[in-house]
């Protein structure tokens, strides 16, 4: 049996999610200068708030404001998706590997959702 997490660094979902965090960086500093203040900084600011917010929800104390901020993890999650959709129609990158990278993170996140659901209040 696994010991239960003392900090939000100990969860895999956020280990997952600052790995994409990371490779959305990598990727994002090849695309065009001029999309320095669109979708660069739009694909950026998406990936980010997904830890960010699993981070926030880790020291939250109810079941509510826990699956509240994990909720808002989510919609930046699927925000992030259609961003590396749009990056690949665009030609900017190759975003199959990232594509991969952010449903194992989605899979992870839906279920500490379903965990934090489930748990005694």
């Amino acid at each position: 049996m696994r010991q239960p997490a003392r900090k939000f660094q100990d969860l895999t979902v956020w280990q997952k999610a600052h790995q994409f965090v990371l490779a959305v960086y990598r990727i994002t500093s090849r695309f065009p200068k001029t999309e320095i203040y669109g979708l660069t900084s739009q694909l950026r600011r998406s990936a980010v708030s997904i830890p960010a917010n699993i981070a926030e929800a880790f020291k939250k104390r109810g079941k509510g404001d826990k699956s509240r901020f994990l909720n808002i993890a989510q919609g930046s999650l699927e925000e992030s998706r259609y961003y590396l959709l749009l990056t690949q129609d665009l030609g900017y990158c190759e975003s199959q590997q990232i594509l991969e990278q952010i449903e194992e993170v989605s899979k992870l996140l839906e279920a500490y959702c379903r965990s934090i659901r489930k748990s005694n209040p």
